[in-house]
């Protein structure tokens, strides 16, 4: 019956030989750390920003073209 032991030395043998596959592969931490994690953050932000305010700029322009609607039918109908 396998220990906890067995299976704590195994998953740390795993967790070891990842990381080594992964060095040898991709090389040193550092090397890989290229864009830092707030430079994806703020560009998310502006996107979302940009599209918030399309879509308040766009309401404003439907809101304003039915009011002016609105009007012209009650000048007509005087």
């Amino acid at each position: 019956m396998p220990n906890i032991r067995d299976s704590v030395l195994i998953e740390t043998t795993r967790t070891h030989r990842a990381r080594l596959v992964a060095a040898f592969l991709f090389g040193e931490p550092e090397e890989r750390r290229t864009v830092s994690d707030n430079v994806k953050r703020f560009i998310a932000g502006v996107v979302v920003a940009a599209v918030i305010s399309a879509g308040c700029v766009g309401t404003a322009l439907v809101l304003d073209f039915l009011d002016q609607q609105a009007q012209q039918r009650e000048e007509q109908q005087r």
